[in-house]
């Protein structure tokens, strides 16, 4: 079973506003029940622990989608999501993917949070793919905070400027995520149309630009994983044919016993007891008269 740890923010103030951030809890439930329904367990960590804040907004009837509602009957999920692990105590190794999802919180603390920095980076360095969507990707500047350079080059999505104008949180954030990763050197790839949905995937790196990327950023984190899988299968199959390839080598060149008759032995005496012409002997004769036979041929210091 594949295990994914999805890192959510405890971030939810705003700047110049009484209004609040969080979770956009579609960002999380909608990747949430592909994971589960792939058979995939599920962890969740954030920076503080516990209950991670909502964004009202997330609730609100336009935006609930169909993961939200199933989420609402869902007790087991609802425990999980207000039990968050602290993100310090996660370790890379004990899982397969991270994914972070959004909602304006990560621009505040999840790209400034060193332990989510390395965490990303620890993935990478193992080779486990890491996902985010809409500002999820803001914990990606942390981890080139650790690693200078680290988004020079990377073919990323996020919320675009233009959608951060058009829902009018523009003036309350302290920077545009799109204009903050391509300074950092990363290339910025949107939807020709705001809010439409739009996934990068760049080797290991998958990212989603909105709300609506959340359930395919996380079917291509599941198709990533699953090609693994499969490339692994197919490398071990190739490994055991060549092994046994190998050993059916190594039998051939094993000397042959002289205590033993030889296969050609064996095979002659076969078709004696076969040939109507050999004499009509019975096969018990056949027998103990090849063994007669190889017993006179035996060198002497084999003999008994």
């Amino acid at each position: 079973m594949k295990k994914i740890l999805m890192v959510l923010t405890s971030h939810s103030e705003m700047e110049n506003t009484d209004g609040k951030t969080g979770v956009w809890l579609g960002e999380f439930t909608d990747p949430y029940y592909e994971f589960i329904d792939a058979g995939y367990s599920v962890t969740l960590a954030s920076p503080k622990g516990g209950r991670p804040p909502v964004d009202p907004m997330s609730e609100l009837t336009e935006n609930i989608t169909a993961s939200n509602r199933r989420y609402q009957q869902d007790e087991p999920a609802k425990s999980m999501f207000s039990h968050t692990t602290p993100l310090n105590q996660m370790n890379a190794a004990d899982y397969d993917a991270v994914f972070y999802p959004g909602g304006h919180g990560p621009i505040w603390d999840l790209a400034k949070d060193n332990d989510s920095g390395i965490l990303i980076l620890d993935f990478l360095d193992a080779g486990k793919p890491v996902a985010a969507v809409c500002h999820g990707p803001a914990a990606l500047i942390s981890a080139n905070t650790q690693r200078p350079g680290f988004l020079q080059g990377k073919v990323v999505s996020a919320f675009s400027d233009t959608e951060e104008t058009m829902v009018g949180r523009s003036g309350h954030v302290p920077y545009l995520l799109q204009s903050k990763l391509e300074e950092l050197g990363a290339e910025v790839k949107t939807a020709l149309v705001p809010f439409l949905s739009h996934v990068e995937t760049d080797g290991l790196l998958i990212t989603g630009q909105n709300p609506l990327s959340a359930a395919p950023a996380a079917k291509a984190l599941i198709e990533l994983l699953e090609e693994s899988t499969e490339g692994h299968a197919v490398s071990e199959q190739d490994n055991i044919a060549s092994t046994q390839k190998t050993q059916e080598e190594e039998w051939k060149e094993v000397p042959e016993d002289p205590t033993r008759p030889s296969n050609r032995d064996i095979d002659f005496a076969k078709n004696s007891v076969d040939d109507p012409d050999s004499g009509h002997k019975t096969e018990e004769e056949e027998w103990q008269e090849r063994a007669d036979r190889y017993m006179e041929e035996k060198p002497d210091d084999l003999k008994p």
